[in-house]
């Protein structure tokens, strides 16, 4: 049977634990084709991040058109992207992106800045299924937001700007804020206790579009992508790859 292709747009990670690296293993993991499109180049490990490399919008814009041109995608999943020329190029393309899932990629776990909410500003307002972090959706709504409740504010205010259905995760207290249709649903897990949960955004949003492109509607497939990362982080809480935090255990099914 052919596996449905889903596509990653982000940033790559020389360590292997986020970025498209962790896109494509969630992917083969779940049981999609992983196909890519580069928008920065990253030396980074699990100490951080030393280098960043944008790649030119042409060659951004060329790897898109490859892959649209030649592949049926059932599902995209757009990551760090860094530069609002970018951002401008995905919507352009935008009807030819089904299924799409955006990880605003701003804040950190640890809540270290990334990026600045402009490169993403395009996409918060399209009809797109949107992923932020509880760091990244303060960001995004300029204030301070630590409760749950603050969460669905935030994911409320984010639909209305033109969102879809908008994800706010809350990492490590494993308290999830889902609004979509109308509706506000608090998504409760047990945390796992680790420090390796280097990638757990990046595999979260793309285990999203990858059960969106097997035909989940998007409270399950929401509720699938936390399962999965949640085993995840319990496969790889031992593992010592590095001197920092390390990645989740992909292939843990």
């Amino acid at each position: 049977m052919t596996p449905p292709v889903v596509l990653t747009i982000a940033g790559s990670d020389s360590g292997g634990g986020a970025g498209i690296q962790a896109d494509l293993k969630t992917f083969a993991a779940l049981g999609a084709f992983g196909v890519s499109v580069i928008t920065a180049v990253t030396a980074q490990n699990t100490l951080g991040v030393t280098a960043i490399h944008p790649i030119p919008i042409d060659v951004v814009a060329a790897q898109l058109d490859a892959v649209l041109d030649d592949f049926p995608l059932a599902a995209v999943k757009v990551g760090m992207i860094g530069d609002p020329a970018v951002a401008e190029l995905i919507l352009d393309r935008a009807d030819r992106l089904p299924n799409l899932v955006v990880d605003p990629v701003l804040v950190a776990t640890s809540g270290a800045r990334l990026a600045e909410t402009a490169s993403v500003a395009p996409l918060v307002a399209y009809p797109c299924l949107l992923t932020p972090n509880r760091h990244e959706a303060a960001a995004l709504v300029g204030r301070v937001i630590e409760t749950a409740e603050e969460m669905a504010v935030a994911a409320d205010e984010l639909v209305g700007r033109g969102a879809r259905a908008v994800v706010v995760t809350g990492s490590e207290g494993a308290v999830d804020v889902l609004r979509f249709d109308g509706t506000t649903e608090v998504l409760r897990g047990e945390p796992v206790r680790t420090e390796n949960n280097h990638g757990s955004g990046c595999t979260f949003s793309s285990a999203i579009a990858v059960r969106l492109a097997a035909g989940d509607p998007v409270p399950t497939a929401v509720r699938n992508a936390k399962s999965y990362v949640t085993a995840a982080l319990l496969g790889g809480r031992d593992w010592r790859l590095g001197d920092g935090p390390g990645p989740l255990d992909h292939f843990v099914f």
